[in-house]
């Protein structure tokens, strides 16, 4: 039986798009060929499914792409607490090994081809001797670096992550430059595909920066953070657009409210709420909603009727225990990961990456 083609995908750090460019990587490969496959044989950030501890990034490839594999062979390996330190006292590296190489016999069994997901850089999981440059070395993986930002950036970080991919005679057979300003892409796109051509890197695309992708959602917020939901289990989905910190004026943060706004305010600043409330109701479109949610800070719980009023507009209402800053904070460090109901995000994904990568580059390369 032949096997399958392979691509690696790792970033020159966290959060670059890894998986926003798998999951749009696997829907544009599916175009071409019949029988793909998906697994991320490290994962850092886990979730319960059917028993089994999986990377949340197989889960969404399993739901979202259809990919018919065993979900924990999609994710043989799930870093829950404390993994590391009882590694480095009694791990087993050939153990973890026998497991990744075992789930990727299965996954890419009569698979045409297999994307294969990293977890952060190349030295990710060095620690537990299971960095990025090893995993693709054990697999036999060409890869493709993801990287974001502008010129100088990017490209210092390709070079830091080069020498540990050539360490494990690793090929990486090109870069894809994402979240890269609208208003400077004509500039960087040009710049850094010279920049790289002389170093000997291949560029295969350069995506703009896409802000809904970057939008988290009400549930997202709950679940990546210790803010509770005290109101009725509404707007979950409610896409956060815009934060407000309700530390004005009523009337001054009316001109602050636009379609999706999340004013996050201390819980017994009242006046602020009714003020919110009634623009809301004014301004609500005929589709969609104005105000996303309302995040109470400092553990305080405004009245009972002005709960009931908010919970009637059916506007999420959650609350945190920290003061307004650190609140805020919080919402703003989320790393935004795209959920599988995130379907508009799922599109634009595969949109990006048709519309800016050659993926029939990319094919050439990994023959």
């Amino acid at each position: 039986m032949t096997r399958p083609q392979k691509i690696f995908i790792a970033g020159t750090r966290q959060n670059d798009g890894k998986t926003t460019i798998s999951l749009g990587l696997i829907n544009a490969l599916r175009k071409r060929f019949k029988r793909v496959g998906f697994i991320k044989p490290v994962g850092q950030r886990y979730v319960v499914e059917h028993g089994y501890k999986v990377d949340e990034d197989s889960v969404l490839i399993e739901k979202v792409c259809g990919i018919r594999s065993r979900l924990k062979d999609m994710s043989p390996i799930a870093i829950e607490k404390g993994f590391t330190e009882k590694y480095i006292k009694t791990g087993d590296s050939r153990r973890l090994i026998d497991n990744i190489l075992t789930s990727f016999h299965r996954v890419s069994k009569r698979k045409e081809l297999v994307v294969i997901e990293g977890t952060g850089h190349a030295g990710v999981g060095a620690v537990f001797d299971l960095s990025n440059a090893r995993v693709a070395s054990i697999l036999g993986a060409k890869v493709i670096l993801v990287t974001a930002g502008g010129i100088g950036r990017p490209i210092d970080e390709i070079e830091l992550n080069m020498p540990l991919f050539e360490k494990e005679k690793v090929e990486v057979i090109g870069v894809i430059v994402n979240k890269v300003l609208p208003a400077k892409y004509k500039k960087i796109q040009r710049v850094i595909r010279l920049g790289l051509k002389k170093k000997g890197v291949d560029v295969f695309g350069v995506i703009p920066y896409t802000p809904m992708l970057s939008m988290p959602i009400i549930q997202h917020i709950l679940e990546e953070t210790d803010i509770e939901l005290i109101s009725k289990k509404v707007g979950m989905n409610n896409k956060v657009q815009n934060i407000l910190v309700g530390a004005m004026e009523p009337h001054d943060a009316l001109d602050y409210i636009e379609n999706g706004t999340l004013l996050i305010t201390p819980g017994d600043r009242e006046d602020m709420l009714m003020t919110l409330l009634s623009a809301h109701l004014l301004k609500r479109p005929k589709k969609g909603i104005s105000i996303a949610g309302i995040i109470l800070t400092g553990g305080m719980i405004p009245n009972r009727k002005i709960m009931l009023l908010i919970e009637n507009a059916k506007i999420p209402v959650l609350l945190s225990k920290y003061h307004t800053y650190k609140a805020a904070s919080m919402i703003h460090d989320i790393a935004i990961k795209i959920m599988p109901e995130d379907k508009e995000k799922v599109q634009m994904a595969t949109q990006l990456v048709e519309k800016y990568v050659d993926i029939n580059r990319i094919l050439n390369k990994i023959k």
